[in-house]
């Protein structure tokens, strides 16, 4: 079946939503008709920021694109994907270990679904060191993550660090 890639999804967890993470969205937003942006919803799972607030700021970083979406779902993403019509799923990899996994998730979603493709897009480089763990790793230390993160996400890092006090 030949068909276009005009809807895409992105998803993950996104706690919190960085600039690398920012970086891949306003890219691939440029390549689809319809970016959706997945946020993976684990009530087993103690984020730092919970379900709504994550949203909120994945929203308000945002809000300049006009394609985006933001949905989450349960179950498996391919069955979402297939009943809203994307048929290609987009991920960011920094290094050989995020293609490593990326790949085995790639044919994965594949295997369950032919129609679905993954794309990938390398990381810029200034932002190949970042991850949500890692940022949520050094705040524990105070450290400064202004040039890691959007402005909005340092706010809110800021005021959840003050609620730590």
């Amino acid at each position: 079946m030949n068909r276009k890639f005009t809807k895409a999804m992105f998803a993950g967890s996104f706690d919190p939503i960085t600039n690398g993470h920012l970086d891949i969205i306003c890219r691939a937003s440029k390549i689809f008709d319809e970016l959706q942006i997945g946020v993976l919803h684990n009530p087993n799972k103690k984020g730092l920021f919970n379900f709504d607030e994550r949203v909120e700021l994945i929203k308000s970083c945002t809000s300049h694109l006009d394609n985006i979406k933001i949905v989450s779902f349960d179950g498996l993403l391919v069955d979402y994907c297939h009943a809203n019509d994307i048929c290609t799923l987009v991920r960011g990899v920094r290094s050989e270990a995020d293609v490593n996994y990326e790949l085995q998730m790639a044919h994965m979603n594949r295997e369950l679904n032919p129609e679905i493709e993954t794309i990938f897009l390398p990381t810029n480089t200034k932002y190949s060191f970042i991850s949500s763990s890692l940022i949520k790793e050094v705040l524990t230390f105070d450290a400064d993550v202004k040039n890691l993160v959007p402005e909005q996400v340092l706010i809110a890092l800021k005021k959840k660090s003050k609620g730590r006090e």
